[in-house]
């Protein structure tokens, strides 16, 4: 921090910058922090001569980033939103409640989540929840939130996850669409636009008993898929760390007994660049005690599949 005070001419230069930078005009940076127009570009002035570098081009009214200045409110924007982050949470604390950031996938949470958001909130009262939402593949760093799912290659080295259950998917489809069986129509097959293939090509039947010529549906977000098969639309692939609530609730059924595995788990992970929060480590039990328990209660359902051990 002492080097930080060095380079910068006064702590009130980068709430100057960062208001021109928003606003893209020294007027209105002027404006919203209730100076005149000339304070602020003297500020700037200062700034820029201090830094050695322009940070700003002057454009018809205009103040435009130069790359230097890209590069610093990027940097900026960053540090303020972690400031006002610890701010609020510590308001928050005063307050007796918590707030705990998920990085999870849209699917997940709209429809594994969701259905029992209310019994969460019951069991941690003192929690307001926020979410990081993908709704892609579960990838890349967890930072800046409390805690992230995301999957690994078993072979792959561990990043202090905690396991949520290994990757199992499961053809699924809702009870109308099971039922209609009219052996001359083909089914229409579901898929995440993303996978590499036709996923249905790994079954040698499905429990439709339609043996038409396939037709297909493709969404490039997973709770798409799985509001269609709620649908009746066809048949999707489903992850069980999602479709659990719907197999267990008997909205979606499965569309084969065969369970497809891979070499992956799925894992709660602690944020890179801080400690784990002991209520985001309750939370995280919660939840996974939750979708075992789940699991275990669809296994009595469909004890066929063989679903708790390839699941744990």
């Amino acid at each position: 921090m002492p080097e930080l005070r060095r380079m910068l001419p006064s702590s009130n230069a980068l709430f100057v910058f960062d208001a021109a930078a928003r606003n893209g005009s020294f007027t209105a940076a002027a404006a919203e922090l209730n100076v005149t127009q000339p304070a602020v570009s003297r500020m700037l002035g200062q700034f820029e001569e201090h830094l050695g570098v322009r940070l700003f081009d002057r454009k018809a009214g205009r103040a435009v980033l130069t790359e230097e200045g890209e590069l610093l409110y990027r940097r900026v924007l960053e540090g303020f939103r972690n400031i006002e982050s610890g701010l609020v949470e510590i308001e928050r604390r005063r307050k007796g409640t918590e707030t705990v950031t998920l990085s999870v996938s849209s699917a997940f949470t709209t429809h594994w989540l969701m259905p029992r958001i209310d019994k969460l909130q019951k069991q941690f009262p003192q929690v307001d929840l926020r979410f990081q939402l993908i709704s892609g593949a579960l990838r890349g760093p967890v930072e800046n939130v409390d805690l992230g799912m995301r999957f690994r290659d078993r072979d792959e080295p561990s990043s202090g996850g905690t396991l949520v259950m290994k990757e199992v998917m499961l053809p699924m489809c809702s009870p109308t669409y099971l039922g209609a069986t009219d052996p001359t129509e083909g089914n229409t097959i579901i898929r995440l636009a993303e996978t590499p293939d036709d996923w249905a090509t790994n079954y040698a039947s499905l429990l439709t008993g339609r043996r038409g010529a396939a037709k297909g549906l493709s969404f490039t977000d997973y709770a798409v898929v799985m509001q269609a098969a709620l649908l009746g639309q066809g048949i999707a692939l489903g992850w069980l760390t999602v479709a659990s609530h719907w197999l267990l609730t008997g909205a979606l059924v499965p569309a084969s007994d065969t369970l497809t595995t891979t070499r992956r788990l799925c894992e709660f992970l602690p944020p890179r660049n801080r400690p784990m929060r002991p209520i985001a480590a309750e939370i995280r039990d919660w939840i996974i005690g939750q979708m075992r328990n789940e699991l275990a209660a669809i296994d009595r359902q469909y004890p066929r599949l063989g679903l708790m051990p390839a699941c744990y």
